[in-house]
């Protein structure tokens, strides 16, 4: 089955972000950010930010299976940023990201946002994510935020029709 065809049998809710699950896959998002990054460069955001009026927080399920989780934070009335992207680890390749992708830029275009942005790393780990963004029209862009991009960060954006 394609990524493509695999993201429609995902079913994706928003998520309060108590279940073990979900803030299991959270717990390893976090682990692997502060294991792949310096300190200073770790802008994941823990589950009780998550849980904030301005975000917006999904999960994809697998039959009783979390498969991925994301979230999309509003950064005015016009923008939003991605935030807390992850597949789990059985899940990664099979189409579980792009489907929560898919569905936080469905969130942003019922939002009326214009633009979505994001912050991610540019060494070897966050290929498949710069692949997955690219594939779905995110381009590099100038910091946003209090972002600043240089060896190892990269912020992305995309206009919305």
């Amino acid at each position: 089955m394609t990524a493509a065809a695999a993201h429609t049998s995902y079913r994706i809710l928003p998520d309060d972000l108590t279940g073990e699950a979900v803030l299991g896959l959270l717990q390893l998002h976090l682990d692997e950010m502060h294991r792949w990054s310096p300190a200073c460069k770790v802008h994941a955001m823990p589950a009780e930010r998550l849980r904030a009026a301005d975000v917006s927080f999904f999960a994809a399920w697998d039959g009783d299976r979390l498969a991925a989780v994301g979230a999309l934070k509003q950064i005015d009335e016009e923008r939003g940023e991605l935030k807390s992207m992850r597949a789990a680890p059985a899940y990664r390749g099979k189409g579980a990201g792009e489907a929560i992708l898919l569905q936080l830029m469905a969130e942003a275009r019922r939002r009326g946002y214009s633009w979505v942005g994001l912050e991610t790393g540019r060494p070897e780990p966050f290929r498949p994510a710069h692949t997955l963004y690219a594939k779905h029209g995110f381009a590099e862009c100038p910091p946003f935020g209090d972002y600043v991009s240089d060896d190892f960060s990269l912020c992305m954006e995309r206009r919305l029709p």
